[in-house]
């Protein structure tokens, strides 16, 4: 990914981003320039898995950036700037996975989203949802089928106490960022997390 620009979002799937954050570094060591955007949920929301404060110095440290985008104001260049050559949201929280599959622009990730798009470029998405099987598996139905729109492999966190909770392998996102530059699905989509 050597001289690549890929912008990556987060979320506010708290409780993965200790897996998330190291695959920011994984992508940056590859050569590519990193633009970490956040929703502001997951920006500004202090939780059990750490604080805000804390999350946002370990991003910008990972990512090797000034600044990590936070509104829908400074997320919109991204489109007719052209910023990006690919955008990973990761995690990708059961809300962001039904607006983007419904077109729904109201935080940095989905504007960032929409706009990059605009551009046909692709947009790699790394599930994280307690909710995947459950309402939201049309919405990541809907997604699956998208043009320029492609998945990290997923499987069921934990089937017995969450049966309808899907989350994504993070540890694939920089093999899966690869193939979605070439416009290539990683395979298989659905795998068993162990």
């Amino acid at each position: 990914m050597l001289n690549r620009r890929i912008g990556f979002a987060l979320t506010g799937s708290y409780c993965t981003f200790a897996e998330v954050v190291p695959q920011i570094e994984a992508v940056r060591a590859s050569g590519a320039e990193v633009l970490p955007i956040m929703s502001e949920g997951a920006a500004y929301a202090d939780t059990k898995f750490g604080a805000s404060k804390m999350w946002k110095e370990e991003i910008l440290a990972a990512a090797g950036a000034s600044k990590i985008v936070m509104t829908i104001i400074q997320a919109e260049p991204i489109g007719p700037g052209k910023l990006l050559d690919l955008l990973i949201v990761a995690p990708c929280t059961g809300n962001t996975i039904a607006k983007i599959a419904n077109a729904i622009t109201d935080s940095a990730v989905t504007m960032a989203v929409k706009a990059h798009l605009r551009n046909q470029r692709p947009v790699l998405i790394a599930v994280s949802t307690n909710d995947g099987l459950g309402l939201n598996a049309s919405n990541i139905g809907k997604l699956i089928s998208s043009k320029h729109i492609f998945l990290v492999p997923f499987g069921q966190d934990n089937p017995v106490a969450k049966p309808s909770s899907l989350v994504a392998h993070m540890e694939l996102i920089p093999e899966a960022a690869r193939l979605a530059l070439q416009g290539i699905q990683m395979q298989p989509l659905l795998r068993v997390r162990a």
